[in-house]
This record gives structure tokens, C-alpha cells and sequence, in this order.
């Protein structure tokens, strides 16, 4: 009887951290692209305006660049897995946002009101302190998974900064909308803005517990499994907040979003349809009772229902509570398929809130329905990629987390650009990214920060394993 035997080998994995792609250079390749769109715009500005390239094109062009590189550069340190495209998508939309407030600035008839000022330098220094913040996240929050901890400091901070608008001597009443706070030296900040990001915590947090009691049914009826009554308590509660932060703040945008991103959230955790059409039902009986009982609410769905006879009623003074509803129709209508180009457009007819919450119509007017799709398609990216991350993410809260944050960003797209086109009445919430605004570029560039977080978790490959110098092949005996 003969034997065979083979020498001792030790066996390591190849799979491992090592070989796996970063994707960081492909992140760098698409920053340069969304640095240079936005040069190039401004150019276009300029050479429409007054036919010479701006004089500040060079050093919007660095710093906006600097600002990019920045960014990466501490993506690639703290956050090297990551998704390669979150960073390029929201630096293209912050770049074309401030090509055009700029764009803005330069018109003689918003120049000649009281109130004008030049609003293109601050929001640079609102996108530098967002991109601060960014990096700040990356730097310091290590792990998506410690955020689990705070879920109910979460919903307390969430409520607070709800509630500080609402405050005597600190909230401010802006055009009927009670959103706003004052801070000495540094002028009004949305609060609601950031209680977005503590509310996706909070029910991230909150769902991963709960879920599997949400889920249970208690009947069918029409299809549809029917939650128990006991579990109709978070939804209730969630419900009642959004109208009371619709009555008292006369805030129609943040109220929907509220509702909404727990809506999506509650379906993700459960997958009960259910709960979507509860939450329809109760969203719209909402909408329509307070709609019909809070004066500035009803004011803007009337102006909704006829901007025609609203922006006449205001032009002859006699009543009307919003011109600039159909002032944006007529941008859109006026730019056709392609667009009048960059500068060259009449936009800034809009005047009050022109480069905050009407900026979209500047881009329909100027860009034409191709350059309108393509900035959709950029925001629509963006949640792309979130939703993708929440997929890849291998735990139920990152999960919860990715898809809290992308639907929250999306509401807030819908919102905006349904109320700026007339698809629903107006809100007082503010384009991601690309209007005017500190506390929504600070906001934005946070949520970007902890999407980046969760897909560099998501993304990094496990390590290898320690290989066992013991180990040896076991010997195989033939006869």
C-alpha cells in the first residue's frame, strides 16, 4: 500500500482590504467636471451681460476647486470606500447655484429695490462653512451605528429646534411663515432645516426596534393588511405633530416632510403598503382641514388655484397675496425647450425671493426644459445613490438611516420645484444646494456627510483572516 502526501500549506485569503477598489480617483476625475461646469456658466453670465468674461472668474474658479478638493481629500482619508458620486453631484449643484445667485446680483431692477444685497459672496462663505461641517462629520463620526444611541436625544433635539421659531424675541414671522430664528451677528437661521437629519435618526432608530410589531396585521380589508389599533400610535402621533407644526408655524413645507420621511421610513421597515395609504389619507385630511382654517395657509392655495387672477389682483393693488406664483409660470413658459441662455433671461421680474425659493425658475428661463431635466436628473442621482447605499448597508439601522435621509432630500426636491411650477401651492423651504440659504447649504452638505459615512461602511470590504500557521493539509492516504 503506497501513500501520498503533499507538503504543508498555509492557507490566506486574497479577499481582503487590500485589493479592493476605492474608487477615489474616479471621484476626482468627476470633481473636476462639476468645478468646471460652473466656470463655464459664469463665463456665459458674464459675456451676456456685458460681453467680457467676469473679472472674478478666476478666483471663483479656486475657490470653488479649493473647496472640492478639500472635500475629497478628507474622503479619501476618513472615508476611503465611500460612494464616488454623492461629492461631484452636490458640488455641481452648490457650483451652478451660486453661478446663478451671482447671475442674479448683476440685475439692475433687484439692485434698485430697498432691501437688495449682494448675496453671491455670502453664500460662498454658507458653502465653505458646509463643507466645514461635511468634513467635520467624516472626521468625527467614525461610525454611522453610534448614532443608534441618541435615537430619543434625536427626537428631543428635533422638537426643540421645531419649537424655537415659535419663541418669543427669538422666532421671526417672515411673510407669514413662522420658520425662522434671529442670532445676533450671524441674522436668521431655519432651524427646521437641521431637524430633519435628528428626525431620520430618531426613527431609524425607533423603526429598528419597533418594526416587527408594526408589521403584524390584524385584518384584511380590500387587499390591504390593516394595522393593529395599538400600532396606529407612532403614525398618530407623528400625524398630529406635522399639523400642529402647520397651524402654528403656518409652515406647509416642513410639515411634509415630516410626515412624509416617516411615512417612507414606516413602509421601508415594514413593507406594508398599508401604511402608505394611511398615510395619504391622513396627509391629505390634514391638508385640506387646515388649508381651509390657517389664513395664510388657504392664502397660499389660492394662489395656487388662480396665479392669473392673484398676480393681477396685486398688480392693481387691491388685494392678491403672491404675484411671484405666476411670474415663474411665465419664466418657465418663456424658456422653451432650450432656453434664452445663461444671463439672458427676465427672471428677476420674480423679484422678492428670486434667488431662494423661485431660483428654479431662473433655470427653467435660462436652461429651457433640457437644462430643468438635467438638474432633476442630478437630484435624482443623489437619492439614487443614497437608496443604493441603504441597500449595501449591512445593518438595519444604516438601512433605515440611508433611506431616511435620501427620502427626505427627495420630498424636499418634489416640494420645491411642485410649488415653483404649480403642481402644488408653495412652501416656504428652499432648493438643496442651489438657492440661497445658510442653515439649508449647512443642512444639505451634513446629510451628504452621513450618506458618505454609511456607504463607506457599506462599501469596505471585511478584512482578511488572520492565517493559522497550524493549519496544514490533511494527508491523504491512497491505496
Amino acid at each position: 500500500m503506497s501513500s501520498t502526501s503533499n507538503p504543508p500549506t498555509h492557507h490566506t485569503s486574497t479577499i481582503g482590504a487590500i485589493g479592493a477598489p476605492s474608487r477615489r480617483n474616479t471621484e476626482l476625475a468627476l470633481l473636476v467636471f462639476a468645478v468646471a461646469i460652473p466656470v463655464f456658466a459664469y463665463a456665459n453670465v458674464g459675456l451676456a451681460i456685458d460681453g467680457s468674461v467676469p473679472s472674478g472668474l478666476l478666483s471663483y474658479g479656486l475657490g470653488l476647486g479649493l473647496l472640492a478638493g478639500v472635500a475629497h481629500l478628507v474622503v479619501r482619508k476618513f472615508a476611503p470606500y465611500a460612494d464616488p458620486l454623492l461629492l461631484p453631484l452636490a458640488t455641481l449643484l452648490n457650483g451652478l447655484g451660486l453661478v446663478c445667485i451671482w447671475r442674479l446680483d448683476q440685475s439692475k431692477l433687484l439692485q434698485s429695490l430697498p432691501n437688495f444685497f449682494t448675496a453671491a459672496p455670502r453664500q460662498l462663505l454658507y458653502t465653505a462653512l458646509g463643507i466645514a461641517l461635511f468634513a467635520v462629520v467624516l472626521v468625527f463620526l467614525k461610525d454611522h451605528r453610534v448614532l443608534q444611541r441618541y435615537t430619543y436625544i434625536s427626537m428631543f433635539t428635533a422638537l426643540v429646534l421645531l419649537v424655537l421659531p415659535l419663541v418669543p424675541g427669538l422666532g421671526a414671522n417672515i411673510y407669514g411663515a413662522k420658520i425662522w430664528i434671529n442670532i445676533p451677528g450671524l441674522g436668521s437661521l431655519q432651524p427646521g432645516e437641521f431637524a430633519k437629519i435628528a428626525l431620520a435618526v430618531f426613527f431609524a432608530g425607533y423603526l429598528m426596534v419597533k418594526r416587527d410589531a408594526l408589521a403584524l396585521a390584524s385584518r384584511r380589508f380590500m387587499g390591504l393588511y390593516l394595522p393593529r389599533g395599538r400600532d396606529l400610535g407612532p403614525i398618530l402621533v407623528v400625524w398630529v405633530i406635522s399639523i400642529l407644526i402647520l397651524v402654528f408655524e403656518t409652515d406647509l413645507g416642513t410639515s411634509l416632510l415630516f410626515f412624509g420621511m416617516f411615512v417612507i421610513m414606516l413602509y421601508v421597515a415594514t413593507e406594508r403598503t398599508s401604511w402608505i395609504v394611511f398615510g395619504l389619507l391622513m396627509s391629505a385630511a390634514g391638508a385640506v382641514g387646515v388649508g381651509s382654517i390657517e389664513p395664510h395657509v388657504h392664502q397660499r392655495v389660492e394662489a395656487w388655484l388662480n396665479p392669473l387672477n392673484e398676480w393681477k389682483l396685486s398688480r392693481q393693488g387691491i388685494g392678491g397675496h403672491s404675484e411671484q406664483s405666476m411670474e415663474a409660470l411665465w419664466a418657465f413658459g418663456s424658456g422653451g425647450t432650450l432656453g434664452s441662455g445663461w444671463g439672458q433671461g427676465h427672471s428677476d421680474l420674480i423679484k422678492f425671493a428670486a434667488n431662494s425659493d423661485f431660483i428654479l425658475a431662473t433655470f427653467g428661463e435660462e436652461l429651457g426644459l433640457a437644462g430643468i431635466m438635467a438638474i432633476l436628473l442630478i437630484y435624482a442621482l443623489i437619492v439614487e445613490r443614497g437608496v443604493r447605499t441603504a441597500l449595501a448597508a449591512r445593518d438595519p439601522f444604516g438601512k433605515l438611516l440611508a433611506v431616511g435621509l435620501s427620502g427626505a432630500f427627495a420630498l424636499q426636491v418634489f416640494v420645491v420645484s411642485g410649488g415653483v411650477m404649480g403642481l402644488i401651492p408653495l412652501t416656504g423651504m428652499t432648493m438643496p444646494f442651489m438657492a440661497y440659504g445658510g442653515s439649508s447649504v449647512l443642512a444639505n452638505w451634513a446629510l451628504i456627510g452621513i450618506l458618505i459615512r454609511i456607504s463607506d461602511t457599506a462599501r469596505r470590504p471585511a478584512p482578511a483572516p488572520v492565517s493559522n500557521p497550524d493549519a496544514e493539509m490533511t494527508q491523504v492516504v491512497r491505496p
